[in-house]
């Protein structure tokens, strides 16, 4: 699987209090199981909901493709709220 993102929005939110970390270590997410539903159809926006840093966490990604293939283009991400701490224990 591979990432890609604004290095410059990642330092913005790993610095931000109510996010905690970047891009770089959102990552983590896709390492364990998570819960993904779409979001917005154009462009194809989805929230995954999952564990980073020893918390969970949502991130907006979209799924495109270059020369290499396919990719999570990350957009942002905050830490997960009451509600989807609830979508996800009720899913995974």
């Amino acid at each position: 699987m591979r990432f890609k993102f604004d290095k410059k929005k990642s330092a913005v939110l790993r610095k931000n209090p109510h996010r905690g970390i970047g891009f770089e270590e959102a990552q983590e997410i896709f390492r364990h199981p998570y819960y993904l539903d779409q979001r917005q159809d154009l462009p194809g926006q989805y929230r995954a909901i999952g564990w980073a840093s020893g918390r969970l966490y949502s991130v907006i990604l979209e799924i495109r493709e270059d020369k290499g293939g396919e990719y999570y283009h990350l957009v942002t991400l905050w830490q997960a709220t009451r509600e989807e701490q609830m979508l996800y224990e009720e899913n995974l």
